[in-house]
């Protein structure tokens, strides 16, 4: 019985002959052949020898060797054939085709060798393909299932690079996103390719969220520019405002007024960094100039107003001394001579100023009013009121004082007593009026 156990397969050229393909199969090539006188090479077959050929120029051996090759390589392309079927490589449908072409090959081999138990082998591998086709199956099927596996998880890497492009479409992180979506680009490539519908619909997927993020990129640099262009206009007529001022001497008024310029330009927004740095240290640089000179003259006009005060609170000294007032004319005298002076003093801090202004003024409505009291009292028309009240009257006393006596002697007490109160009451007011005109003398 052959042995069906065949060997891998080997290079009979350069296998040495004692451990060749066909030595292993069937035993010793050469025990099969000889070599003719005329050069004729022949096989031993069971039905008597058989010329294959010849070999001029060469030995008897190496002719043989020749052909004893031709036979171990299609000894070891029938144990090659075995040693694939039995392991599942191939398709039955294949092995069938292949063991018909090799029943052909052994057929019109011209080799030495055992041909009829090489004819045998080659009818010993077609029940081996069905012994084996369970083995191909479940190869096929492990094949299938790996590579289903692998798409599968090539799916699973591609959809996470699309679903994260998806989730970065809208963001608004421009520097970050657009070298995320980089990056996830490169992973795209490095993937491998899945078949044609599957992998078109996920780079659809994944370019149109490039294409989103990218227009809308695209979108906002544009409105910024324009918005940039628009915030620099108004920064430079800001900043050429701020220069005008620059060497303003009108402290208050511009002070005001580089305040509203802060505020209109915190109010234009941001420009490009470059352009507002620039246009920044310009705006800086004018508004450094107004305050320091500014703040210099402040500085200077606080020494003056703090002299100043010394001079107002000696002087205020002076006009206060005047009271109590002894004679008018020589207070009022004093106190003009000392105002002039007052007003000649220059600037003092306002609430300083406010304090000492009014005790001046006290002092002076002290003086006015005894002007008023003076006047008063040498008013000519005045004095006359005043005679002709002391008159009226006396004489009103002294009618009501007759009719009461009047009345009185006629019985009439009623009538004289209210003459008598009423001559009483005038007297009271002819007091009071007495005295008025008094004063006048």
């Amino acid at each position: 019985m052959t042995d069906t156990n065949f060997p891998e397969q080997v290079n009979p050229a350069i296998m040495p002959h004692a451990v060749s393909a066909a030595s292993a199969l069937i035993g010793d090539p050469s025990a099969f052949g000889r070599v003719g006188e005329d050069g004729t090479v022949y096989v031993r077959t069971s039905s008597g020898e058989k010329a294959v050929g010849s070999y001029p120029g060469k030995t008897p051996e190496e002719a043989l060797n020749y052909f004893v090759r031709k036979f171990e390589h299609l000894a070891s392309e029938v144990a090659l054939l075995a040693a694939r079927i039995k392991s599942g490589a191939m398709v039955p449908s294949d092995a069938y085709a292949a063991v018909k072409k090799l029943r052909e090959q052994v057929k019109d081999l011209n080799g030495v060798g055992d041909l009829e138990s090489l004819a045998a082998s080659v009818e010993q591998i077609e029940p081996l393909i069905e012994g084996h086709r369970e083995a191909y199956e479940a190869k096929k099927a492990a094949e299938t299932a790996a590579k289903e596996a692998r798409r599968a998880q090539i799916i699973v890497e591609k959809e996470k690079i699309v679903a994260e492009a998806e989730s970065l479409a809208l963001s608004e992180s421009w520097k970050t996103t657009g070298d995320r979506l980089k990056v996830l680009m490169e992973e795209w490539k490095a993937a491998p390719r899945l078949d044609k519908v599957t992998d078109t619909a996920l780079w659809k997927r994944f370019s149109s969220s490039r294409n989103k993020f990218d227009k809308r990129r695209r979108t906002h640099f544009a409105a910024l520019e324009a918005t940039q262009s628009v915030v620099a206009d108004a920064k430079k007529t800001i900043v050429a405002q701020a220069e005008q001022l620059a060497t303003s001497t009108e402290w208050v008024p511009t002070a005001k007024r580089f305040k509203s310029l802060m505020d209109q330009w915190k109010a234009a927004g941001r420009g490009k960094p470059n352009d507002d740095a620039k246009l920044w240290a310009r705006f800086k640089a004018a508004q450094d100039q107004f305050f320091t000179a500014k703040n210099a003259d402040l500085e200077k006009r606080d020494s003056t107003m703090a002299a100043n005060l010394i001079k107002r609170e000696e002087l205020i000294a002076l006009i206060e001394a005047l009271l109590p007032i002894t004679d008018v004319k020589a207070a009022r005298k004093a106190f003009s001579e000392h105002s002039r002076a007052w007003e000649k003093i220059g600037m003092t801090h306002r609430d300083k100023r406010s304090a000492l202004d009014a005790r001046v003024s006290a002092v002076e409505k002290t003086i006015k009013e005894a002007e008023a009291d003076i006047w008063r009292k040498s008013d000519p028309a005045a004095k006359k009121r005043a005679e002709e009240v002391v008159a009226q009257l006396t004489a009103s006393i002294l009618s009501y004082e007759k009719i009461a006596e009047k009345s009185a002697a006629a019985g009439n007490t009623k009538k004289a007593n209210e003459a008598s109160e009423s001559a009483q009451a005038r007297k009271v007011w002819l007091a009071e009026a007495q005295k008025s005109l008094d004063e006048f003398n």
